[in-house]
């Protein structure tokens, strides 16, 4: 490194450096990742990748793109910068101190600062951080998998670690390590896992301070302020300014919270849009409902919502110009200084006071995606794709052929929206690069056999553009176990928009078609299966989008030759007779979609929430907001 390179903090940033180190940016945090999913150990880490990495500067920023990560703040707020030294790797998992990055105790995060010499003294100094998070088997807590669906206090929930250092100066602590697999039912995996990230953390510290060694900190730091204003930029141009100016509200809701029945736990967005603002678009969630007793609690009111608001901008890119230019929007910190986030009062559902548990507070911020997408779409004539539940956890635990405890825990995806070019796609994950847990590997080790992996039939909702279909996943018990599920839109659809329907909800069935037929509540711990029982799991379909009458006949048919859609559905929500030889009846086809379109009242809602709403609401098909 020479002095030339180094003659200010700052400087110029070279538009060519700028792409050398965005790509090396993206090819590191790949690298990190993809590191931890070829040494870890267990399922939820190495098979079903719901972990993530993430790339920060010394400024706390989150650099990189290709994947949401957790937050630099906590460990910073407790282990100053200048206190830091060159083999530190820091961990914490405190849902409440994290700063809101952290939302459940099974999701551990390391974090590993970045060195590189200072010019002045030649002293290696912080430049940037490297950090892993991911969902862990086991920390302890009431139930397996430390996601107990009836808690009412963090403490049942598992270990809480605020930050603590992991590593000091490449020595692990070996003492709260500990503590940690002491507390885990699946000690091994955890320390596998957590060797793995830190490893894999380290490796990247180390391939990030050569970028800096080699161009020099000002010359790599002008970059990240480069990639960053290109950010701001980009979505100031040609995404806020799709948003006319004024102001939007609307809202929907988790179903249950596992303590009380089934209710409507309120998330609202109130957005206003004002382009002459340096701060242009406010996301207000005042009128948010109570903090539940129940875990589907999220610590969102911290760091000015610096989580929320990367985990939220995603669906932004909805707004781009065409689907492949929203492919190639990166979502990092330059999206912050655009967002003003305004919470209500301590004591509701995305400001909870300690110790409310939290374990299930997916259904918070995945329906936050679904309000902003909402909310969105009445300020854009429906411009947004329809409704989406991508994350549930099921799992199958017990004793295994020689007498071990084994815990099969997968999170499938379900059905996207319908969108306004395109039908929804079908069986996918909100998480990148996460997937359902292979047939092979489950079969062989743990004592289940799946009997059926496929596309839930008519899940997906009814629309000109159809939603994306659900699973339908079919397993049988060979040994008495326990069936385990943390899910939403059991009851509440996912919402089609423009005319179209909702799809279907998630459902759990025991023993189907079988004398003990029953189906399982959404939220369950242990429901008893005696060994030769089959579970039938059916993943929500996304919500569709635009009239089904408007669907070209073609497209219904070809549905129902690819088994999305069955020919009593094609009838019933698209008005399409079909033949015994699998053709249109053409004539009885215009016939039923006029007769169709002719019992509308001219009433209906810019939003279909699904038969499920009226049961929570009252009989009430839709509410004040769902209408333009």
């Amino acid at each position: 490194m020479t002095n030339a390179q180094n003659v200010s903090d700052k400087v110029a940033a070279d538009p060519v450096l700028v792409e050398i180190v965005a790509g090396t940016l993206a090819a590191i945090e790949k690298e990190v990742e993809t590191s931890i999913g070829r040494t870890s150990r267990s399922p939820m880490i190495r098979d079903a990748h719901d972990f993530r990495a993430g790339i920060h500067d010394r400024q706390l920023r989150k650099l990189t793109g290709r994947s949401y990560s957790a937050l630099v703040h906590p460990v910073v707020r407790d282990y100053p910068i200048e206190t830091m030294n060159v083999g530190d790797v820091f961990f914490h998992n405190d849902v409440y101190l994290s700063e809101g990055g952290i939302g459940h105790l099974p999701d551990l995060c390391v974090t590993v600062p970045v060195f590189a010499a200072n010019v002045e003294t030649g002293q290696p100094e912080v430049v940037a951080f490297i950090q892993a998070f991911g969902h862990h088997d086991d920390i302890g807590g009431a139930v397996p998998g430390s996601m107990p669906s009836a808690a009412t206090s963090v403490y049942e929930e598992g270990l809480m670690v605020p930050p603590i250092k992991l590593w000091d100066r490449g020595v692990p602590n070996e003492s709260a390590l500990k503590i940690m697999t002491r507390n885990s039912r699946m000690p091994d995996s955890l320390a596998a896992d957590l060797d793995a990230e830190c490893s894999a953390c380290l490796a990247g510290a180390r391939r990030l301070g050569e970028l800096f060694d080699r161009y020099g900190v000002a010359a790599v730091e002008a970059c990240f302020d480069a990639i960053l204003a290109s950010s701001t930029e980009v979505y100031r141009r040609e995404i806020l300014s799709q948003i006319p100016d004024g102001t939007y509200v609307w809202e929907d809701y988790a179903e249950h919270d596992g303590v009380e029945e089934p209710q409507l736990h309120r998330q609202r967005i109130t957005l206003i849009m004002d382009s002459t603002k340096d701060v242009p678009l406010v996301i207000d969630f005042t009128g948010t409902g109570p903090q539940a007793k129940g875990p589907i609690n999220h610590c969102g009111d911290y760091a000015d919502g610096n989580f929320l608001k990367k985990w939220l901008a995603p669906i932004l890119r909805n707004l781009a110009e065409t689907p492949e230019r929203m492919a190639q929007l990166d979502v990092n910190e330059g999206v912050v200084p655009l967002i003003e986030m305004r919470f209500p009062e301590k004591g509701t559902l995305l400001t909870p006071i300690f110790p409310a548990p939290t374990n299930a507070r997916t259904f918070v911020i995945l329906r936050l995606l679904g309000v902003l997408a909402g909310v969105l779409a009445k300020a854009t004539g429906g411009r947004m794709p329809a409704d989406q539940e991508t994350i549930r956890y099921t799992g199958v635990y017990g004793t295994d052929f020689d007498g071990q405890p084994y815990l099969m825990r997968e999170v499938l995806g379900g059905g996207s929206g319908g969108r306004y070019y395109a039908d929804g796609e079908d069986t996918i994950h909100v998480v990148p690069d996460s997937r359902n847990l292979p047939t092979e590997f489950t079969e062989g080790r743990f004592p289940l056999r799946i009997e059926r992996l496929g596309l839930a039939l008519d899940s997906g909702g009814p629309g000109r553009y159809r939603g994306g279909c659900g699973y339908e996943k079919h397993i049988r018990v060979l040994r008495d176990a326990h069936f385990m599920s943390i899910a939403d839109r059991s009851i509440l659809a996912c919402w089609g928009v423009k005319g179209g329907k909702a799809g279907k909800p998630f459902q759990v069935t025991v023993d189907p078609g079988g004398p003990d037929e029953h189906d399982v509540d959404a939220l369950a711990d242990a429901e008893p299966l005696k060994a030769g029982t089959v579970v039938r799991i059916r993943t929500t379909g996304g919500g569709g989008w635009g009239d089904p009458l408007d669907r070209p006949v073609d497209e219904v048919l070809r549905d129902i030759a690819w088994h999305k859609v069955s020919v009593r559905g094609a009838r019933e929500d698209y008005g399409v007779v079909v033949l015994d030889d699998g053709t249109c009846d053409e004539a009885a086809t215009e016939e039923l979609r006029a007769s169709m379109r002719a019992a509308r009242t001219g009433e209906e809602p810019f939003f279909d929430r699904g038969p499920g709403y009226a049961t929570l609401s009252g009989g009430a098909a839709f509410n004040e907001f769902d209408v333009l």
